[in-house]
């Protein structure tokens, strides 16, 4: 197990049978980069890579 699946595991565990919105998901994201600015690449990163999920389905049609 990697050190960030511990993380992971806690907020399944916490929050894994809520719904939220992506609009939150961004809000939330925006506020932890304002409270630890160090953290804005790997959250971009992250954020990037949510986004663009679908679009490895997009170009196999």
């Amino acid at each position: 197990m990697y050190f960030t699946d511990r993380g992971i595991e806690e907020l399944e565990k916490r929050r894994g049978e809520e719904e939220v919105t992506f609009e939150w998901l961004a809000e939330q994201l925006r506020m932890f980069v304002d409270l630890n600015p160090d953290f804005e690449v790997p959250v971009e990163r992250l954020a990037t890579y949510l986004a663009r999920l679908d679009d490895d389905e997009d170009e196999d049609e």
